[in-house]
């Protein structure tokens, strides 16, 4: 069964609530829909703030040959389809919901067809695309920026529906949603169909449940990177593994395990084996430039390997040892002679006099001039 924000999504300009700084009269993506005009073009944006709707009103009202994927999902080989596709001279239009999940190398092979009008993009994105979509891409296509829905556009929506919901419950809900439709209307759907009444009581019951849900998806992520973590750390690459599938399996962002392997490798290998950060980094950036399901590879690779490193975590334990000082005694005054002499009264305050670049002596403050914080077995 569709969800009630997929049944009541606007089919026109007409009955779209909000984003009147784009497609109020006169206003940039107004224009470019009325006109049906293929552009490239980037919506960026909260969830629940109707990129998707005007994406698809705009593909809608355009004359092009229209194709839709899921960045999250789509392969190559999809994408050079389309491209192959005799268009018999109309434009392509290539909507891509969730680009920020397209890799480096996917927007890469994009890039020429798009700079050669062969193909028009439409991206929409939660993050901002200035962070990942790769410069050459995001210069030839306009960004488009969403506001999160205001209290009124949100009642506006309800009062559309024709489920009843309570006067009192619509400011409420409103308000709960922080500017996010699609939370609204499920939490309606959620609500109707659990108790068969809206109202502040059951749209709380409705979002407990929610919250219960999402707090069990989180705990399993959780869970499960604190285990592939804690697997690597006592040199066990097959439990590592296990847990780096189930993450993978799950739908995980790559980039944020490859994140996790580029702390680790400092963090619980550092000294033992410095290269083992040199490995973690091209591991992320493998990662971002092949993208999944062939990423995995790279992953599981660099996995076993920091698995399989001797670890010496004395680099991290100095490094806090070194906060803690910090936090106790606050900004201790710096010995002299090290410091730069930048004008007369520097020198005279006896700035850099006897320094020695090749010392000995400790050059800590003078409170803590004794203390270790890096021990190396």
């Amino acid at each position: 069964m569709k969800p009630l924000a997929f049944k009541i999504r606007p089919e026109d300009l007409n009955d779209f609530v909000g984003q009147e700084h784009l497609v109020g009269e006169g206003k940039p993506l107004r224009l470019i829909i009325e006109k049906g005009r293929a552009t490239s073009f980037i919506l960026w944006g909260p969830p629940g703030s109707g990129k998707t709707t005007l994406a698809k009103i705009y593909l809608k009202n355009s004359d092009a040959l229209v194709y839709e994927l899921s960045a999250v999902s789509a392969s190559k080989k999809e994408v050079q389809e389309i491209i192959r596709e005799d268009s018999k001279g109309d434009p392509k239009i290539l909507f891509l919901d969730e680009i920020h999940r397209f890799n480096k190398a996917q927007q890469d092979f994009l890039l020429p067809f798009i700079e050669s009008g062969e193909i028009f993009l439409v991206g929409s994105t939660t993050e901002n695309p200035s962070f990942e979509v790769i410069p050459a891409l995001l210069s030839r296509c306009l960004i488009f920026l969403l506001k999160p829905l205001s209290e009124e556009e949100l009642i506006k929506i309800i009062d559309r529906l024709e489920i009843e919901v309570e006067e009192d419950a619509k400011e409420w809900l409103a308000e709960a949603s922080k500017g996010d439709a699609r939370r609204a209307l499920g939490l309606i759907e959620n609500a109707y169909q659990l108790y068969n009444k809206v109202s502040i009581t059951t749209l709380k019951e409705a979002m407990q449940a929610g919250s219960m849900a999402y707090g069990k998806r989180k705990e399993g992520y959780y869970n499960t990177i604190s285990a592939f973590i804690k697997s690597m750390r006592a040199s066990q690459p097959d439990a590592a593994l296990h847990y780096l599938a189930r993450m993978i399996e799950s739908g995980e962002d790559p980039k944020l395990i490859a994140r996790r392997m580029i702390v680790f490798a400092s963090e619980d290998i550092g000294m033992a084996q410095p290269t083992a950060l040199v490995v973690a980094n091209e591991v992320f950036r493998a990662v971002e430039s092949v993208g999944l399901p062939e990423a995995s590879i790279n992953l599981a690779h660099g996995t076993v390997y920091l698995s399989l490193c001797k670890k010496d975590r004395s680099s991290y334990i100095a490094y806090k040892e070194a906060i803690s000082d910090i936090k106790r005694y606050g900004d201790l005054p710096i010995p002299p002679q090290i410091l730069n002499p930048t004008g007369r009264a520097s020198r005279e305050a006896g700035y850099g006099e006897g320094y020695d670049p090749y010392t000995k002596d400790s050059l800590l403050p003078d409170k803590i001039k004794n203390r270790k914080y890096f021990k190396q077995d």
